[in-house]
């Protein structure tokens, strides 16, 4: 057993390119990296989880990756941001086929984008391709107001470089295997938190926004960090909570007496950092 805070010393950093890419977002501060990890979290029982609810959905690699690999009976995914939520709105209960063939079929040019993002106009459905048109050619992926288009990109691409229609057609068009096992709520991830405090046959994988490079990546950056400690304190069944490594965020998991490891990753940047990992138990780690 480890003393809290301390790493696993044979964690090493993943290479995202060993892990399968389920979502259509490339998702700042995306959890693609921690899969290995989540599986045997999500495994730490012999039998399959019963409900595995991702409270700040984003991107959803994690509530995908356990839709595909049966590593959950059902899923519930969470989202406040009308963007995102829209997405998720489109491809599990909605126009899936259309979503996929509209990006396939599009013809990317700085004049269509335009004209696409101005259109006051929009239903679901079109708010929804323009938040996969914005992840794929604004800087970074970043949907919060500031982000801007790509102008260089990779190999002088520009707006192209992050725009893989075949992929991300492919990408939603694969959900429809496991749809009917995920719900989609459109809503706050602590009102969902607090219906279901009390449910031990859940596993809650819980990925806030960060207290530092939050308000730059998304729209709903703003949450408070401690009611969701407190929250995560009282919670009946099992769950994963990360975050940032700060000396704030240590101070709240020491104050609701949670136990936490460290873990390394490597951001988009290529800096090596290390992330933190809150758990009920880590018999499993």
């Amino acid at each position: 057993m480890f003393d809290i805070g301390e790493q696993n010393p044979t964690q090493s950093i993943i290479n995202v390119a060993s892990v399968p890419q389920r979502s259509p977002f490339r998702y700042p501060g995306g959890k693609t990296w921690l899969i290995p990890t989540v599986r045997q979290w999500l495994k730490q029982e012999s039998k399959i989880a019963k409900e595995l609810i991702e409270p700040f959905a984003g991107g959803a690699i994690v509530s995908l990756t356990a839709a595909f690999e049966k590593m959950a009976e059902h899923i519930t995914m969470v989202e406040m941001d009308e963007e995102i939520a829209a997405v998720w709105q489109v491809i599990l209960n909605g126009k899936n086929k259309w979503l996929a063939d509209k990006i396939y079929s599009y013809d990317l040019t700085h004049a269509n984008v335009k004209s696409e993002l101005e259109n006051p106009n929009k239903k679901l459905q079109d708010i929804a391709f323009c938040t996969i048109l914005k992840n794929r050619v604004f800087h970074g992926g970043i949907l919060a107001k500031g982000s801007g288009m790509i102008k260089n990109g990779e190999n002088g691409k520009g707006i192209t470089s992050r725009w893989y229609p075949k992929t991300l057609r492919d990408r939603i068009l694969a959900i429809n295997y496991v749809k009917d096992k995920i719900t989609f709520i459109s809503g706050d991830a602590f009102e969902v938190l607090e219906e279901n405090v009390n449910s031990e046959s859940s596993y809650f994988f819980i990925d806030p926004p960060y207290t530092i490079a939050g308000k730059r990546l998304y729209t709903y950056f703003e949450i408070d960090h401690e009611r969701l400690f407190e929250l995560t304190s009282q919670l009946k069944g099992k769950f994963m909570l990360t975050y940032d490594d700060t000396p704030e965020i240590r101070q709240l998991a020491n104050k609701y007496n949670l136990q936490f490891r460290t873990i390394p990753m490597k951001t988009t940047l290529h800096f090596e950092k290390n992330e933190i990992i809150i758990s009920d138990n880590f018999s499993w780690w």
